[in-house]
């Protein structure tokens, strides 16, 4: 899916995505990202969301969001409660849905000014 949005004055949006990748300003990525309106895009080393970590999770607040939206693939998966504790101690947000979703909704709080920061993963080829 391709997605027309207004200027948003040089921050990251992404502006397409398919099945294992997604478009951020226009540049295919095919690996699990981060992406927040001035953050990245940054390749987020996790091997997949079977194997997430607390680790994996605490590494999101160098970026100081204030809402974590988590695409778990073409599916919707949720993660352990263990895992995103550290996120709720820090009074951080999170969202869990699947990536198209996560890419619209992005996008939207983007537009809002707001310190987003998408954490997306891909399904497995």
């Amino acid at each position: 899916m391709k997605f027309h949005l207004a200027d948003t004055d040089g921050l990251n949006t992404i502006t397409g995505h398919g099945p294992g990748h997604v478009l951020v300003n226009g540049m295919r990525h095919d690996r699990p990202l981060l992406v927040g309106p001035d953050v990245g895009p940054l390749d987020w080393a996790v091997a997949g969301f079977g194997l997430l970590t607390e680790a994996d999770f605490a590494a999101l607040l160098q970026h100081e969001p204030e809402l974590v939206l988590l695409g778990t693939g073409q599916r919707l998966r949720f993660p352990a409660p263990g895992l995103i504790r550290g996120l709720a101690q820090a009074r951080v947000g999170i969202e869990v849905m699947d990536t198209p979703a996560a890419c619209r909704t992005y996008n939207i709080l983007t537009g809002e000014a707001r310190r987003v920061l998408a954490a997306l993963l891909f399904d497995p080829a």
